[in-house]
């Protein structure tokens, strides 16, 4: 069951098919609403096992502090936040957000690299790093460390190291930049921890799967990217 707008929902009915899945059904509410209880309504008498919130940002925080007044979670369902980060939780609180499942590329707490990221981040920010801040360092230190090793910065030359060296560091392991520009690496499913399971601030996440990167995302031969034609 979907509860969101555009595009998101038909992606994520498509891999809920593929892998034997079933979508019971959808809905989509206005950008910016205040409102989420039809739409919540709906999705909690679909009996559905888990419920996809495939919006973004304020909109996604409502309709979970929403869904929690309807007694979605409590009742047994689960949420599953689309397009959410280490951000939106803090913000939520574990109260509101246990239970919550999530994919993302990056937790600070995974291992002893992304512990020491997250703790020089902290020491400046003071807060944690979300996926797309350690993601955008990863691309711009991988960037310059191909400048560096090309001896140049002319584009082709840069491109062709990026694309041939892997990416290991803080953000991922077993990186790679596909000639379409996506750069391939593994996901992860997350639950969002209960209020008694977490240790310290920031403490939020178990980790469910790792979700390897050649099944995580499109393969390139279905992408239609005119690069690699």
């Amino acid at each position: 069951m979907t509860v969101a707008s555009e595009a998101l929902p038909g992606h994520a009915g498509r891999i809920t098919r593929k892998y034997q899945g079933t979508v019971v059904g959808s809905a989509r509410h206005p950008l910016n609403t205040a409102d989420f209880s039809s739409s919540l309504l709906q999705a909690q008498a679909s009996k559905a096992k888990i419920i996809g919130l495939a919006n973004g940002g304020s909109d996604t925080i409502n309709a979970i502090k929403q869904a929690a007044e309807f007694g979605i979670v409590a009742g047994g369902q689960n949420l599953a936040g689309i397009v959410m980060f280490i951000s939106d939780i803090h913000s939520l609180g574990l109260k509101l957000a246990q239970g919550l499942i999530i994919t993302e590329a990056f937790y600070w707490d995974l291992n002893d690299k992304t512990r020491a990221f997250g703790e020089r981040f902290f020491e400046r920010m003071k807060r944690m790093p979300t996926m797309n801040q350690a993601s955008t360092y990863s691309a711009t230190l991988h960037y310059l460390n191909a400048v560096k090793a090309a001896g140049t910065k002319e584009t082709k030359a840069v491109l062709a190291k990026m694309r041939e060296t892997p990416v290991r560091d803080a953000f991922t392991e077993n990186g790679v930049l596909r000639g379409d520009g996506r750069m391939v690496h593994n996901m992860f499913l997350f639950e969002v921890k209960k209020p008694e399971e977490s240790k310290a601030p920031w403490d939020y996440y178990k980790v469910q799967a790792e979700v390897p990167g050649d099944q995580a995302f499109r393969p390139m031969k279905d992408g239609g990217c005119p690069l690699i034609k």
